[in-house]
């Protein structure tokens, strides 16, 4: 069975493995938080992984002193500058308590007082970057953490760019285990580890698709995975592959070696339903061939790892980087002479649970613009809503990170959708209650319009009006960051913007750094958490603007 899909595109039918195990009757709308646990070390008002909860909401129900009324006597209380390599900063911090934990830019973990941003302990990731370093993009030369962390317990977890997964002691900053769990040359980990019951479960994504840019790469061999490991030793558990094994297919038109299929990355982060034990991940395009669970929201479950049901979303969906580069012969793009049909690049990013009419339901993002919501036991569609307008090869029109939900709506974010949107959504029909598009001058009004230069490493300034940022709630607020550098928080109930902090200026460390501040940053978003409001500034992917710093406020 198939279906057609809001742009045209064929859909197929979800693919039922296993029968999921009875659901919880719960009231109809509600967020499926799990409850404050000493297990997992975390607090109500804390903001412990990626997600805040296991569900994937990226709401902070317990966040009282940040609320409509004391929004606008936020201030800035730290700054906090990371040296610079790449001009982008991009793990979401953690924070338990007045301790917070992200990763740098500059290969290093570091953990710091919530309340001053003072240094605690500081983890060097540089000898695990292995001898041979990545063969393109300055983003992959030394071993960035892009990942936001998770606490659990007395650990603190985390990847790095060269696939592997490292537990701390959060209190010391000593190493307790370092797991490799994907041994391809251009494995990474972009989606942030999830905690649920003594086991780490995190996707792993590659640059394979950049690399491939290059008409002398033999395209492609990487396949995305999702890996479950057992938190306190790191044994690996259970592996997930989203594309079969790549074989020798060939040769690509210039005379390289031609490997299908590949592709399928799990760059976003998963989100756990306990009640029926059940994982859902999100994944990307084929970087060759086209078999495999590419572009598709996966139900698997959470003991085995075995295939509970699929959805794709987009079909076929070949691409990578060399679909940009317009050279008329070679390369690992076969339609560059055929107009782009089904080089799209229209990865599914996070899933996010939530409860509707008396059935759990799971959201999706999605880069062709469209976000997705199906019944979570069968993956059947429910709704979807477009909202932004897709195009071949420029994925960056929809919608990139995560979404969040706080009980009454959902909020999704489009990226560099002339302009970038923020719409709040029924949950039910998936009806637009509101928008709010980023306003036209951001770019030429504030630092955007004359960026402070940044020592080191950094691309040309391009600012755009896009949200790169994924979504963030709290009671009666909606914080969403912006490419032109400024974080903005809207009401809840209006969409009127509340408050906005322009970020694109120069800071003084206290860690004793000087640093600027550049677009509010991707790969996460705002972390709110015991009255403090968190996020990085610093976000350039071909486009945006450079920069170094993890910003704290409080009112």
């Amino acid at each position: 069975m198939t279906t057609t899909s809001l742009w045209g595109r064929r859909m197929r039918a979800p693919v039922p493995v296993l029968a999921l195990t009875a659901l919880l009757v719960l009231a109809a709308v509600t967020v499926l938080t799990a409850a404050a646990s000493p297990a997992t070390g975390q607090k109500r008002g804390d903001w412990p992984g990626w997600n805040h909860d296991p569900s994937g909401s990226r709401h902070n129900p317990d966040e009282r002193r940040i609320n409509p009324k004391t929004v606008n006597n936020l201030k800035l209380k730290w700054s906090f500058a990371f040296e610079n390599h790449t001009g982008a900063v991009a793990s979401q911090p953690a924070v338990v308590g007045d301790d917070l934990y992200v990763g740098g830019p500059d290969s290093r973990f570091y953990a710091l007082n919530a309340d001053t941003g003072a240094t605690k302990w500081v983890f060097d990731l540089r000898p695990y970057a292995g001898e041979v370093a990545p063969p393109s993009g300055q983003l992959f030369q030394k071993n960035p953490v892009r990942d936001g962390p998770t606490v659990a317990g007395d650990k603190v977890f985390f990847g790095d760019s060269r696939g592997n997964i490292f537990a701390v002691n959060r209190h010391t900053g000593k190493i307790a285990w370092m797991t490799e769990i994907d041994k391809h040359p251009n494995a990474l980990i972009t989606g942030s580890p999830t905690y649920r019951a003594g086991k780490i479960y995190v996707g792993v994504s590659s640059y394979e698709y950049s690399v491939a840019g290059d008409d002398a790469y033999p395209c492609c061999t990487f396949s995305g995975k999702m890996v479950a490991l057992d938190a306190k030793s790191g044994k690996i558990d259970w592996t997930y592959r989203t594309v079969p094994e790549a074989k020798r297919d060939g040769t690509w038109p210039g005379g390289t070696p031609k490997y299908t299929s590949s592709g399928g990355s799990v760059w976003s982060t998963p989100a756990i339903d306990s009640a029926t034990r059940t994982l859902y991940l999100g994944s990307g395009n084929n970087y060759s061939g086209t078999e495999g669970r590419s572009d598709s929201v996966v139900a698997l479950d959470l003991d085995t790892g075995k295939e509970r049901w699929a959805r794709q979303m987009s079909h076929p969906d070949t691409w990578t980087v060399r679909c940009l580069i317009p050279r008329p012969t070679g390369g690992s793009c076969p339609g560059l002479d055929d107009e782009l049909k089904d080089e799209m690049d229209h990865d599914v990013g996070t899933p996010l649970l939530f409860r509707s009419k008396g059935r759990t339901l799971v959201g999706a993002t999605q880069k062709s613009g469209v976000y997705h919501v199906l019944d979570a036991r069968t993956g059947q569609i429910v709704w979807q809503t477009q909202l932004s307008v897709p195009a071949h090869n420029q994925p960056w029109r929809g919608i990139e990170w995560g979404a969040s939900y706080d009980g009454h709506q959902l909020y999704v974010a489009t990226w560099r959708a002339d302009p970038g949107t923020l719409f709040a959504l029924d949950p039910a029909t998936g009806a637009i209650k509101w928008k709010a598009p980023l306003p036209t001058d951001g770019c030429q009004t504030g630092g955007a319009a004359n960026p402070p230069p940044i020592e080191g490493p950094s691309d040309p300034v391009r600012c755009i009006m896009g949200n790169a940022s994924a979504v963030t709630t709290t009671p009666g607020l909606v914080y969403e960051g912006g490419e032109d550098g400024k974080m903005r928080i809207y009401s809840a109930k209006t969409g009127e913007t509340l408050w906005t902090y322009d970020a694109v200026r120069r800071y003084k460390g206290v860690n004793g750094r000087d640093g600027v501040g550049g677009s509010i940053s991707g790969n996460g978003g705002a972390v709110v958490a015991n009255g403090r409001l968190f996020f990085n500034a610093g976000y350039q992917l071909t486009m945006g603007i450079p920069g170094q710093m993890l910003l704290a406020f409080e009112p």
